[in-house]
């Protein structure tokens, strides 16, 4: 597959932006470090430009602390953007410097309402709510249209899009997530959405991020149309590596965080093979240096 790959990342168009985008609320792990892999070696391979994003639009969880750590972890290691964010200075590219552009793109979306219902009044409703294994809004205030959560009705209609791992998508997000959460009752805008106006702003075209967030694509693209975003789009959903057999690396498994790896002596090196090995990219450990993940999928 990483032969396949390359070819399919060479016949991109040029010149393309990607980004990689960790969100502060927990230390930079090995399933972030696979997915600066990927990042970085098909950003190169396919000549696209690489934007560092901190996704902090949850700022109940978000902490500077974790920010620092993370950006102090990505230069140790060597994974170094074309642009973004720096611990040097403010960038454009932090989500809490830009809540206006948030207020202003919402401002700009039809088809939007304001909502009161809470996860727990969702199924209350609906015991069946959660069946798809995400949970799904049915729709209920859209008469309303009352309540401190604002959420985007979903067209009834089915998405396609191509994978350059998985191949043919075929999505129907109405049927999956219902209604779309744009900003919470707390005032705090979502992944969705905040990632979406992100996007669309800093026109990226190749989005390489890990199959769990695979999903979301559908309803991402109806949202990006509607706030006049690209046409042309190229999706990489790479594979995770798993803490057990059912439950994806996560921040909450502080025994992998890199800056634990750090502190015990392990290099740069020995920590990207370690993620390259992990995650299928090479059939046993070894070093392996940032600027030699583009050489990975060839």
């Amino acid at each position: 597959m990483p032969g396949l790959l390359s070819q399919k990342m060479s016949k991109l168009p040029k010149g393309l932006k990607t980004r990689f985008a960790p969100s502060p609320t927990g230390y930079l792990h090995l399933g972030h470090v696979a997915s600066a892999i990927y990042v970085w070696g098909l950003a190169r391979l396919a000549q696209a430009e690489i934007i560092l994003r901190i996704e902090d639009h949850d700022q109940s969880r978000s902490r500077k602390l974790y920010e620092s750590s993370i950006l102090s972890d990505l230069r140790w290691l060597g994974f170094h953007a074309d642009h973004g964010v720096s611990s040097e200075a403010p960038s454009a590219y932090r989500q809490s410097d830009h809540f206006e552009r948030y207020a202003s793109a919402l401002s700009s979306l039809t088809k939007t309402y304001h909502c009161h219902c809470s996860r727990k009044d969702i199924q209350d409703r609906d015991p069946d709510a959660m069946k798809s294994g995400e949970l799904h809004y049915d729709g209920y205030c859209r008469t309303l249209n009352a309540g401190p959560n604002v959420r985007s009705q979903m067209p009834d209609r089915r998405v396609t899009f191509d994978d350059l791992i998985l191949g043919h998508q075929i999505q129907v997000p109405c049927e999956q997530c219902g209604d779309l959460l744009l900003k919470d009752r707390d005032g705090f805008w979502t992944y969705n959405f905040a990632v979406c106006v992100d996007d669309v702003t800093d026109d990226i075209g190749l989005i390489i991020r890990g199959q769990d967030l695979l999903s979301a694509t559908g309803r991402q693209i109806i949202l990006r149309e509607k706030l006049g975003g690209r046409s042309e789009m190229n999706y990489v959903h790479h594979p995770l590596i798993y803490a057990s057999q059912d439950h994806k690396l996560s921040k909450r498994d502080h025994s992998t965080s890199i800056a634990q790896w750090r502190e015990s002596g392990l290099s740069a090196e020995d920590i990207i093979g370690k993620a390259a090995f992990q995650v299928g990219l090479i059939d046993k450990e070894k070093q392996v240096s940032a600027s030699e993940v583009e050489a990975l999928f060839l």
